[in-house]
């Protein structure tokens, strides 16, 4: 047979934990090779594979499958059958290419595989192949958890650290190593003046401190990055990763956590932290009348030939919902005039303010005594309710009234004293806070007018969108529809003006006003202010 079957030299090696016993590729090879000189078998190629086998994924093997499909050869020559599959997809595949004679023989250094083998023998040692490695791999896990618990980093140590040579596999510790751990500290030293970016401590790491990773590399950008975020060198690390679980490590730290935190917010000052945008006051409070897309801004700057420049400000439609939006530019000075207008028509005279407060409170007077007299009232029929309540009770125990009867009676009754406490919780409000929201209210025009004029980015904003909820912008023109409370403020000054504002931005008040002097049957009566103002929040 080994005259007419040619063979695949199959030799595999893992760097993982899985591999630590298995001979190295050289050892396989050398041995392989002497077999199939003694059986006299024929190699057709030699293919080593540096990779683990617990899952499938291998090039070099899949590429070897499809050549054995391909008819290249007809036989595989390995060390052992766990060097071919140690995962149920590979040793599907290689078992069926067995039974159907498309592998005719695999030879490995202790025993050979026929097709017309019982199958069963395979599939024991492949079952036992599997679950060697998945048990290896809870041992493995089980162990770093254990050394972690200890206080031990279990990995790789970072840039500046070494695992103790004097320990045996598994307890090693982790010390400082004598060749890097100053220049790396050197590092966090150079961060700490805030004179220095990682670019810069790049070229110095290179260049003056000869600085290598344990591969014998050069330390790149990202690398200093990572050293310079990673907590081990305060002495912490998280295992596993991902898990929140932060563990007090063992090793000696290589910077204070002091240290650590004020690069953290170097860094994060330096690097995170995106530039942001221009603010400006009125985007996103308003859409545009046409196409109801949003309403952006934009700076410009014009240099005349004269030399000076000139920067202005433009707010216009981002025609997102319709690309072809006919309305154009208006400058921020506009808009704000626009706005101010509108502050202006809601700024109520302070003279009219202190006779509309006063009327306030003697109204208030004159109504105390009303209000005692209802109070007294409605308590009094509430006690009458709760005695009639017990006697109802008295004749339901003696049997007079039915059960249905005694409900009816009874919801009768609750319904009546729920309206009764409404009454009496309105009658017992203090009035005191109803006038102040009243002034609040009348006072707002003025107050909004000044922060307005003087005010923050923020300010301006949130006086614009205290005016009204639908902010409109057409042909340059502002449209607000204004919240009532601030409509009522606008007809109490329009009527003092003796005026109607034409063409005004706002939306067309269609309550008529009477117009005359404070006195003569003023015709907002204060009531009216009080009853608005009861549910207002006072501007601030």
């Amino acid at each position: 047979m080994g005259n007419k079957v040619k063979y695949f030299l199959y030799a595999r090696k893992s760097s993982e934990t899985e591999d630590r016993q298995v001979a190295s590729i050289d050892s396989q090879l050398k041995v392989l090779k002497e077999l199939a000189q003694e059986r006299g078998l024929e190699i057709s190629d030699v293919l080593t594979e540096s990779k683990s086998a617990k899952a499938p994924g291998r090039p070099v093997f899949n590429k070897m499958i499809a050549r054995v499909h391909a008819g290249e050869a007809q036989g595989i020559l390995c060390w052992k059958l766990d060097r071919l599959f140690r995962n149920p997809i590979d040793f599907g595949s290689i078992s069926w290419m067995l039974q159907q004679g498309i592998i005719k023989h695999i030879q490995c250094s202790d025993r050979s595989y026929y097709p017309e083998d019982n199958v069963l023998l395979m599939s024991v040692e492949q079952g036992m192949a599997n679950q060697f490695i998945r048990d290896l791999s809870k041992n493995t896990q089980r162990g770093l958890k254990a050394k972690a618990e200890r206080g031990w980093y279990p990995a790789q140590p970072p840039l500046g650290y070494l695992h103790n040579p004097l320990k045996r596999k598994g307890d090693k510790e982790m010390v400082k190593d004598p060749v890097t751990f100053d220049a790396t500290r050197k590092m966090f030293d150079l961060m700490l003046t805030g004179a220095y970016l990682p670019s810069q401590l790049v070229r110095l790491v290179d260049s003056e401190m000869g600085l290598r990773n344990r591969f014998g590399r050069k330390i790149g950008k990202t690398t200093v990055y990572q050293i310079l975020r990673n907590p081990f060198y305060y002495g912490y690390f998280e295992y596993p990763k991902k898990s929140g679980n932060w563990i007090k490590g063992k090793h000696e730290p290589m910077v204070t956590k002091e240290e650590f935190d004020k690069i953290q917010r170097l860094l994060d000052q330096r690097y995170k932290q995106k530039p942001e945008a221009k603010e400006f006051a009125f985007t996103g409070a308003i859409k545009c009348a046409e196409c109801g897309s949003s309403i952006t801004a934009e700076d410009k700057v014009k240099h005349q030939k004269n030399g000076n420049v000139h920067s202005y400000t433009y707010y216009h439609c981002t025609k997102k919902l319709k690309p072809d939006c006919s309305q154009k530019t208006v400058e921020v000075k506009s808009l704000e005039a626009q706005i101010s207008d509108v502050l202006e028509s809601i700024t109520i005279p302070e003279d009219f303010i202190s006779w509309a407060m006063e009327m306030l409170k003697k109204d208030a007077m004159k109504s105390i005594s009303d209000r005692k007299n209802l109070l007294k009232a409605h308590r009094t029929e509430l006690s009458v309710i709760q005695r009639n309540v017990d006697k109802l009770i008295d004749l339901k125990l003696s049997g007079t009234l039915s059960d249905s009867e005694f409900l009816q009676k009874k919801a009768q009754f609750k319904d009546r004293e729920i309206e009764l406490q409404a009454l009496v919780s309105k009658l017992e409000k203090d009035e005191s806070a109803d006038m102040e929201s009243v002034e609040s209210l009348m006072r707002f025009g003025q107050a909004a007018n000044e922060a307005f004029k003087n005010g923050t980015i923020e300010q301006k904003r949130m006086i614009l969108k205290s005016l009204g909820s639908n902010l409109l912008l057409k042909d340059r023109k502002l449209i607000i529809s204004l919240e009532k409370p601030i409509l009522l403020i606008k007809e109490i000054n329009d009527s003092l003006k003796g005026n109607e504002a034409e063409n005004s931005p706002l939306e067309p008040v269609q309550v008529p006003i009477k117009k005359g002097t404070y006195s003569d049957s003023i015709t907002i009566n204060p009531l009216v202010l009080r009853e608005q103002g009861s549910n207002l929040q006072p501007f601030g």
